[in-house]
């Protein structure tokens, strides 16, 4: 949070890409606002019909596979951990677990699906986090994603 005016944080694209290893078409999240350093925040995702996984998922109805969404929330947290603790060394948060995945709507081109990240518990680079996907304030999917944040061995 910005001390100064008491302001939530964002990441756009260009920050996501430096935070996060995922690149197209694995990068599933556009940008993160509301970020309360690793406490919480919302990440955005335009889904748009262009993307891969539509052609073979499912042709004639698309929708969007559920692990994608559990992806998004992960990598929505990951984000905000590496922001949050970024000391000058590059890190990375990895996808450790998950628990409770539970879908509950599905997820077609043109919606803008919303990832509630809320942190759980953390001790010392092990995370756990509450996740929520939802489009248009209705819930789609969850899940209690767990996540360990390390040194990038790609710099």
């Amino acid at each position: 949070m910005s001390e100064e005016k008491g302001e939530l944080d964002s990441l756009d694209i260009g920050q996501l890409m430096e935070l996060l290893p995922h690149r197209y078409p694995f990068l599933l999240v556009d940008k993160i606002v509301d970020i309360d350093g690793d406490l919480s925040a919302r990440g955005i995702k335009n889904v748009t019909v262009n993307e891969p996984h539509f052609t073979g998922h499912f042709p004639h109805a698309p929708i969007m596979p559920g692990v994608l969404l559990v992806e998004g929330m992960a990598q929505t947290a990951g984000a905000i951990v590496a922001h949050e603790h970024y000391t000058g060394e590059p890190k990375t948060t990895y996808f450790m677990t998950i628990d409770k995945a539970k879908f509950r709507k599905t997820v077609v081109p043109g919606d803008t699906v919303e990832y509630v990240i809320t942190k759980k518990t953390q001790k010392r680079n092990i995370f756990k986090f509450n996740c929520v996907a939802e489009v248009a304030g209705q819930k789609v999917a969850e899940a209690e994603i767990g996540a360990m944040m390390m040194a990038r061995e790609d710099q």
